[in-house]
């Protein structure tokens, strides 16, 4: 899962992200702001090299090392001769840093690290055409703000996930609908609520104040002006006078549910999901009225792949329909092929739960981008805050 590193990590990618953004503005604009340095696209499939060295998130590529079970990897050796290495990244930050050293063929990039790699020139453009399976991507997944570039794509989607509100039924009544519940200055929950710690999270901010607060003019949490993000800044300041604890490794967020320290704040489908079977408190989770954050990790090959051959195979293995569906269950998570849910085998219901083919669900759900000088909403405006400058405020918010 997506465990962050500390700040000082953070600040230094987010540097990077404004440097690589900066230098390439001269070549023109694009819908965010950019146009990324010129990189052939793959034109022809050819013979595997015998090997793809990875940087996934944990969960995302099992050989059994852990579950003897649980093992996609070995199947896909067999099939393509291709011997997988891989290298599991805690935080994006890790992924951009791995990507960069050329050592790695590809990466399953969640959209804050995307746009970086695109940006830096450690991203190809993906030949599409290449991976058969990607023609049973839900539709809208594709072509997105943080996997293409001015109709280019540079990734094939994996899956998504939403940042709920989860809440301990017994203790907090009536039962929330808005994020309001976590933001109120009077928190009745105050001392145990709890929020996703990374700078990321001023978007979730961003989104409740461009809901509830159209005057200040927010078109996307993602492009913020500095009068903006300073009202994020001062949202989550207040609020952190409310805060228990910051969580960013899921098992821990699960925990203190599970012992009663948290009652109310954000959450993932795959937590909530763990404290149920816990059965230790009663919780629920939900997608409040103002929609939330959430990710869709991309599958991206490297600018230097050194197997590019085995790397589409690799991408297009992960993403059919049945390792795609094995890949979500386990990991938690809705998978990104429209066909997945027909091979799920252990919970009948999983993707109902997880809201895999509810359009109108995750049309409510704004996915993470990278936030750059250029504003990813589309303006054309060049007056947003870039990553690095959330990095500061968030250090500020944590102070």
């Amino acid at each position: 899962m997506r465990v962050f590193r500390p700040l000082a990590a953070l600040a230094t990618a987010a540097l990077l992200l404004t440097a690589a953004c900066s230098s390439s503005a001269h070549q023109g604009s694009t819908a965010q702001g950019f146009s990324p340095p010129k990189i052939q696209m793959q034109q022809t499939l050819g013979q595997g090299e015998g090997t793809v060295n990875i940087v996934a998130w944990a969960g995302y590529v099992e050989y059994g090392q852990d579950n003897k079970s649980v093992d996609w990897v070995t199947p896909f050796t067999q099939q393509t001769g291709c011997k997988v290495n891989v290298k599991v990244a805690g935080t994006s930050d890790e992924m951009v840093a791995l990507m960069k050293t050329g050592q790695y063929d590809t990466v399953s990039a969640s959209g804050d690290a995307t746009l970086r790699l695109i940006a830096g020139g450690d991203a190809a453009p993906v030949n599409t055409g290449l991976v058969p399976n990607y023609a049973t991507i839900y539709p809208s997944l594709k072509m997105q703000p943080w996997n293409s570039v001015d109709g280019v794509a540079y990734g094939i989607p994996h899956g998504r996930g939403a940042n709920l509100l989860m809440y301990n039924t017994d203790k907090v009544s009536p039962a929330p609908t808005s994020w309001s519940a976590v933001f109120d200055t009077h928190s009745p929950y105050a001392g145990h609520l709890t929020a996703y710690d990374d700078p990321i999270y001023l978007a979730d901010a961003a989104l409740y104040l461009m809901k509830t607060q159209p005057a200040l003019g927010i078109r996307n949490p993602y492009a913020l002006t500095p009068a903006q993000l300073a009202q994020a800044v001062a949202l989550l300041k207040t609020q952190k006078k409310s805060i228990s604890s910051y969580w960013n490794d899921y098992t821990k967020a699960q925990a203190s549910f599970d012992s009663g320290d948290y009652w109310l704040g954000t959450t993932w489908e795959v937590i909530q999901q763990a404290v149920a079977a816990d059965g230790k408190v009663k919780t629920a989770a939900i997608l409040p009225a103002e929609g939330a954050t959430g990710w869709s990790d991309t599958w991206m090959v490297s600018a230097h792949a050194q197997h590019p051959n085995c790397a589409y195979e690799w991408m297009n293995y992960i993403v059919s329909p049945s390792v795609n569906a094995q890949v979500a269950e386990y990991f938690g998570e809705a998978p990104a092929n429209s066909q997945a849910c027909s091979s799920i085998k252990d919970n009948p219901n999983f993707c109902t739960d997880y809201h895999a083919a509810d359009e109108s669900w995750w049309r409510n759900v704004y996915y993470w981008n990278t936030p750059t000088r250029s504003c990813v909403d589309g303006s054309g405006k060049d007056d947003c805050t870039d990553y690095a400058q959330w990095v500061t405020a968030w250090n500020e918010i944590k102070s």
